[in-house]
């Protein structure tokens, strides 16, 4: 087991005055634009990105938290970047915060350079959304996806299952060439977008497909490298956060309702096999709530463990969010399984971020990686 494993403790697992301000802003504005009955009509139109709410975001500086100062963000840290990541989970919000703000922008804040500070800025001020173009289902500590050849300033191929991708105006597309695998930066305009089917209403995919389009250089070989695995982990990180606010919703959700529904005369949430199953629920929120706060403080600080707390949020919350989900569809009875409820979004929405940037069990084979123990 390395040193960093025994005996480096990773800080800040309470939140600050300044993260619950930020939550409570980020709360109010989602109450207001985002309601429930406001996302249940969006995920039957088109298009289902609500970007006059990514503007708002941006304009109170949620998309930019990460970002340095001189480049318009806020010269924040990933700690508050998730406690937004969480809010836009509770309120299951139409915006392109983890395929743009989170894995986009983390890419390329890696990778430096003039071209990669002019979409970093645009992502800050919510003038774009700059998506990294990589499946979903890539789980962190995967190299580049083959799928697209770089040659002579363009890119040849596809990438199927993009989060976010329909409402990009830029895309960070992984591909391997001449000079190895790279990191390139594409006009969404160039780019063929292709909207698919997916479980989450809320987050919508597109393969992408590229013939011939002209691409900018960001980085190569290791660095390339270097500023993917990076995107991958922080996302890992920031979408256990948001796993979170799907669990907390359902569970606050479940118990205010349970407290008014009655049956045999006494509110339901009063009979002992349904309080011991939110008491069990409970505390499964409470230990995720420690181990995003965990994983999102080692990313924002750079920790030696940082990979491996991203590993163990994604393994151990993305069940705890399904089983949140679930427990709200059943405890709600019949209303729970009404298309009018919002109950089935956010079970959508546990189940798709359950596989999304590698399954429980990936994670689970990468934790005993990481902290030196023998394959199974």
């Amino acid at each position: 087991m390395s040193e960093a494993v025994e005996g480096a403790a990773v800080p800040g697992l309470l939140y600050s005055e300044v993260e619950d301000d930020l939550r409570a802003s980020v709360r109010a504005l989602l109450a207001d634009r985002s309601p429930a009955a406001a996302v249940l009509a969006r995920v039957e139109g088109d298009p289902v990105a609500d970007l006059d709410l990514w503007r708002e975001l941006a304009a109170m500086g949620a998309t930019a938290l990460p970002v340095p100062e001189e480049l318009g963000g806020a010269g924040a840290s990933l700690r508050e970047a998730s406690v937004v990541a969480e809010e836009l989970g509770r309120a299951v919000a139409c915006v392109p915060f983890l395929g743009s703000a989170v894995l986009g922008a983390g890419a390329l804040l890696r990778t430096g350079g003039e071209a990669a500070a002019g979409v970093l800025a645009d992502i800050a001020s919510g003038a774009s959304a700059a998506v990294l173009a990589v499946p979903l289902a890539t789980p962190p500590g995967a190299d580049l996806p083959a799928g697209v050849r770089a040659d002579g300033g363009t890119l040849t191929g596809a990438v199927r299952g993009v989060a976010d991708a329909a409402t990009a105006d830029r895309l960070v597309v992984p591909a391997h060439g001449p000079d190895g695998p790279g990191l390139y930066l594409v006009a969404a305009a160039d780019a063929g977008v292709t909207p698919v089917v997916s479980l989450d209403l809320t987050r919508p995919l597109a393969d992408v497909r590229l013939d011939g389009a002209p691409a900018q250089v960001l980085a190569t070989g290791p660095a390339a490298r270097e500023a993917f695995g990076a995107a991958l982990s922080t996302g890992a990180a920031l979408l256990a956060a948001e796993q979170l606010g799907v669990a907390e919703w359902a569970l606050a959700t479940t118990v205010d309702y349970l407290k008014t529904r009655t049956q045999f005369g006494r509110p339901v949430g009063s009979f002992q096999a349904v309080k011991h199953r939110l008491a069990d629920l409970w505390v499964g929120v409470s230990q995720a709530r420690a181990v995003v706060r965990a994983a999102a403080g080692a990313a924002a600080d750079g920790h030696p463990d940082a990979e491996l707390n991203a590993a163990l949020a994604q393994a151990f919350v993305s069940e705890v969010a399904v089983r949140a989900a679930e427990e709200a569809v059943q405890l709600h009875g019949g209303i729970g399984f009404t298309w009018e409820h919002p109950a089935h979004l956010y079970l959508k929405r546990a189940k798709a971020d359950a596989i999304a940037l590698g399954t429980a069990d990936r994670h689970r084979a990468a934790l005993a990686r990481l902290a030196g123990l023998p394959a199974a």
